[in-house]
């Protein structure tokens, strides 16, 4: 059978979604680089079985490739400091860590050569625990509170990303009091349409981040919100104004809108230059760089990301006749998104039979003809992933306990939460003997998994294990029973 092969397949499957030519196989890029079957046919990461994951540790487990996120983290780096070398002298990777974060992370990051971006308060106070420079951390967030601007001030953050006028004068009233000038980037959205989940796009105009370019939204005629923001950050006591930031959406795929984003923001800095003679020595154009999550997924190279716009960068300055701002990026999902499984062990098995989706069919005696779709419970769900419920997501799974010779039936892989919408794996082919006490791995765990995890139903949310070399180490300690109930403060 090859991977087009129609045999076995189901009408109840995607289109996008063929048989695999080998349910064993692992599929690329859905993989980290460490990621294979052993002799006996069971799924190893950098030498460690997941028979002896599961036993140390344990399912639902998020199993993570340290090599593969350094490697990752230091193709970023290394792929746009080669590209911008000549424009700006290199480029300032900032890992979005809202993807995912703890210390290790945090160290892993800093020795790779990149710097953090936070949002929040906790995240800063992560970044702090682990020893990051405060001038290599920036923040983010559309309504930092007083506490957080002010702890970013105390750790003397080397960037706090404003969105809004409202959120830029109390910055700068809080720097201000303090005798201090906070170091300012002004998050703009450039209009720009990226071809992702509504949920996750964010530079068009009807959305809670940033400064609109659009002109006439603020009351002032003439001036955009973005441009108002300039001149007043320009002349206020308490901020000291570094330059643009934009960030277009998530799991982006099509170069277009990165070029047309770093584009417009230029063309802006060259205007405010121009109008107000404020030289603004940053641009930050952002992460949302795509990862594959099924096999039809086509992420790209870090290398071939940062030659894109490097010529738009390059190009646009030329023309515009401006000095190149140094230019940073913020790429999150990219770099942790690939790295990380999930381990879970399979509990109940049960086959339904569905009406294919406009079919219409029926057989010789006139009944419709459905196909069967098994339904393969496991001991996790939404409350390790969201992103299905929250964006419709498609995942992949593979049997990774064993090999298996059985024929592929289309399953779906669900959690055990209350919820019919609780689904891991909404269409996968998987062998027909897949049985209780089977281990699954879903692939392209690492980013907003953990991160968004859940006690629904008190479930504990599950540890995180780093592997590296032959040897597994929590770095994320799973909850217990009793972490659950330390908070309940009784009757």
């Amino acid at each position: 059978m090859t991977a087009q092969d129609t045999t076995n397949a189901s009408p109840l499957a995607p289109e996008w979604l063929t048989v695999p030519a080998d349910l064993n196989a692992l599929q690329e890029p859905l993989w980290a680089r460490t990621v294979e079957r052993n002799d006996d046919g069971g799924l190893a990461v950098a030498g460690v079985s997941v028979a002896a994951l599961k036993e140390q540790f344990g399912t639902p487990l998020f199993v993570m490739d340290e090599s593969d996120f350094r490697a990752r983290a230091r193709a970023f780096k290394d792929s746009f400091d080669a590209a911008f070398a000549d424009i700006c002298g290199g480029v300032d990777v900032y890992y979005a860590g809202k993807s995912f974060l703890c210390t290790a992370v945090v160290k892993w990051v800093e020795e790779e050569g990149l710097r953090l971006d936070t949002a929040s308060g906790g995240e800063l106070a992560v970044a702090a625990r682990a020893g990051i420079p405060g001038e290599r951390v920036a923040l983010h967030g559309n309504n930092k509170s007083d506490a957080e601007i002010n702890r970013a001030l105390d750790m003397k953050l080397g960037r706090i990303v404003v969105d809004s006028l409202d959120e830029l004068e109390r910055v700068g009233a809080i720097a201000q009091a303090r005798g201090e000038e906070a170091k300012v980037m002004l998050r703009l959205t450039p209009g720009v349409h990226a071809h992702t989940h509504e949920f996750i796009a964010t530079a068009h105009e009807d959305q809670k981040f940033g400064l609109s370019m659009a002109e006439d939204t603020t009351g002032q005629a003439g001036l955009s919100a973005a441009e108002e923001a300039v001149a007043a950050a320009a002349v206020h006591p308490g901020i000291e104004l570094l330059g643009l930031h934009c960030h277009i959406g998530s799991q982006i795929f099509e170069p277009d809108g990165f070029a047309l984003a770093a584009e417009k923001l230029l063309r802006f800095l060259a205007a405010m230059q121009e109008k107000y003679s404020i030289v603004m020595p940053e641009l930050d154009l952002g992460g949302g760089y795509g990862i594959a999550y099924t096999p039809v997924d086509t992420p790209r190279p870090a290398a071939e990301i940062a030659k894109a716009m490097a010529a738009v960068v390059r190009s646009t300055c030329a023309e515009l006749g401006i000095n190149p701002p140094r230019i940073s990026i913020e790429p999150g999902r990219a770099i942790v998104g690939s790295t990380t499984f999930t381990l879970y062990e399979v509990g109940t098995l049960k086959t339904v039979r569905v009406d294919a989706p406009g079919s219409g069919q029926s057989d010789e005696a006139g009944e419709n003809v459905t196909y069967p779709r098994r339904y393969v419970s496991v001991d996790g769900g939404m409350s390790d992933n969201a992103r299905p419920v929250l964006y419709d997501a498609d995942y992949s799974a593979i049997v990774a306990s064993r090999a298996s010779a059985a024929a592929p039936q289309l399953s779906r892989v669900v959690g055990k939460h209350c919820e019919s919408g609780d689904i891991v794996v909404r269409d996968v082919y998987l062998p027909e003997d897949v049985a209780a006490g089977d281990l699954l791995a879903v692939p392209g765990t690492g980013a907003y998994c953990w991160a968004l995890s859940s006690n629904y139903n008190y479930l504990a949310r599950p540890g995180v294990v780093a592997v590296r070399d032959g040897s597994a180490r929590l770095i994320v300690r799973g909850e217990t029973e009793e972490d659950l109930l330390n908070r309940d403060m009784g009757v």
